[in-house]
């Protein structure tokens, strides 16, 4: 099933052939387009392995893999606009904890998602690693009861292997 130019109206980055890399922090490439299918649940699940970011302090580089994890309603983030959006942290500098909040809060600003939850997977500096979770249900809904049971529940294993696939 195509996509028509009106479903696609305002997104300019896919199929660019000069794709340009923002330097610094820019939730402006975000985009959207139409959920074909508001009538029904479905999960949409990125994964960025690639990710990377830089320490406030000290201004090393960190690495991870950031998962995202949505239910759409009208609009769903396109991809390659996420791409350019995650890529924008490359040179930005903010704590682990704070990204995944930052990330959250654009995307459900930008699409309004029914829920939402943004995990981040940070390689080990010093010898540690931070993985924070964050996430959002609609409140009022089921969803908000869906995301009071996925944060509770959301580290029961732990040990998963980062892989970076």
């Amino acid at each position: 099933m195509s996509r028509t130019s009106d479903e696609m109206k305002g997104v300019t980055h896919l199929g660019e052939k000069n794709t340009q890399y923002a330097a610094d922090y820019a939730p402006e490439l975000l985009e959207t387009f139409e959920n074909k299918h508001p009538d029904k649940d479905y999960w949409v699940k990125f994964n960025c392995p690639e990710f990377t970011s830089l320490c406030p302090i000290t201004g090393q580089p960190d690495f991870a893999t950031i998962t995202i994890s949505y239910v759409p309603e009208r609009r769903m983030v396109e991809s390659k606009s996420l791409k350019l959006y995650l890529f924008s942290f490359r040179n930005h500098g903010d704590f682990h904890e704070d990204v995944v909040n930052i990330i959250l809060k654009d995307l459900v600003r930008l699409m309004e998602p029914r829920y939402i939850e943004v995990w981040g997977k940070f390689l080990p500096r010093g010898g540690i690693s931070i993985d924070p979770y964050t996430n959002y249900g609609r409140p009022g809904t089921k969803y908000e009861a869906l995301a009071e049971k996925r944060f509770a529940e959301h580290d029961l294993y732990a040990m998963d292997k980062v892989d970076n696939r």
